[in-house]
């Protein structure tokens, strides 16, 4: 972390987190859109409850909505291989209410790293096809162009430029197959230590994956102990060519939760 804060070139600060909000963001089927209602109006009697002077109110909100929509980091209790997540925990150990006994959200607590944005879109100088499998030729191109390398303990942001697609056609329904890493790129980066793995679309990996290819997220969360981050806004970080950077994540302490909405801060 030291170091990753002795790269600080300018002070500029770069929000990564994607809006949440009914309308405008990628949501699958089975995961509900965010739901925000007013808990209060001035018409409710909340000024007379704390003892404020008449005329003085208040507004609060109601956010409901799925860990695992919107910018996020994924816990390591999140997939499973047979009956295993992470370090041979049983995934048997999820409870309804109580939620996973090992391996939640709340373990990340927060963490600092040296963050390296890979800019797919500029290498191609194109957005990825939807579906894409990343290589790691496709990597280790995008590195040469802009100059940079990978050292263990990076945060690896992969931007393939699918979530400005979505956030620039809100009305496009629900998101269809997406560019993506697939298991090649997932060991060889698993390889690297990094701290954590993220990218600009809803799974890190390529959707769909191919008919009987191993998954990623097993690779990479169950058997490498390596945090995912997803649906990142990367778009700004490009436009300024800052590759490198000091990121800070610091998830939300949802007790036995599989994820946690994030706004990682870059720092340029």
């Amino acid at each position: 972390m030291l170091e990753a804060a002795r790269g600080v070139r300018t002070g500029k600060v770069y929000a990564l987190g994607a809006p949440v909000g009914r309308d405008g963001v990628p949501v699958f089927g089975f995961r509900p859109g965010p739901q925000r209602t007013t808990l209060y109006d001035d018409r409710d009697a909340i000024g007379e409850v704390i003892g404020a002077p008449a005329g003085i109110g208040s507004t609060e909100d109601v956010v409901s909505f799925p860990t695992h929509n919107a910018t996020h980091i994924d816990a390591l209790c999140h997939v499973h291989d047979g009956d295993a997540i992470y370090n041979g925990h049983p995934q048997s150990g999820m409870r309804p209410f109580s939620g996973a006994e090992r391996c939640g959200v709340q373990e990340i607590g927060g963490f600092a790293a040296r963050g390296v944005l890979v800019d797919l879109v500029a290498e191609r100088g194109a957005t990825l096809d939807p579906g894409q499998v990343v290589t790691v030729a496709d990597v280790e191109r995008a590195l040469a162009r802009q100059g940079g390398e990978l050292r263990a303990g990076d945060a690896v942001l992969l931007r393939t430029g699918w979530l400005e697609g979505v956030l620039a056609d809100p009305g496009a329904g629900e998101p269809g197959p997406q560019p993506g890493i697939g298991m090649e790129l997932a060991r060889w980066l698993g390889d690297l230590d990094p701290s954590a793995v993220g990218a600009d679309n809803m799974a890190v990996e390529a959707i769909p994956l191919p008919e009987g290819a191993l998954v990623p997220h097993v690779e990479l969360l169950v058997d490498r102990g390596v945090h995912l981050l997803e649906n990142l806004v990367l778009d700004r970080l490009a436009a300024d060519g800052c590759h490198e950077f000091l990121l800070v994540v610091a998830p939300l302490l949802v007790t036995g939760a599989t994820a946690s909405p994030v706004n990682p801060i870059a720092i340029g």
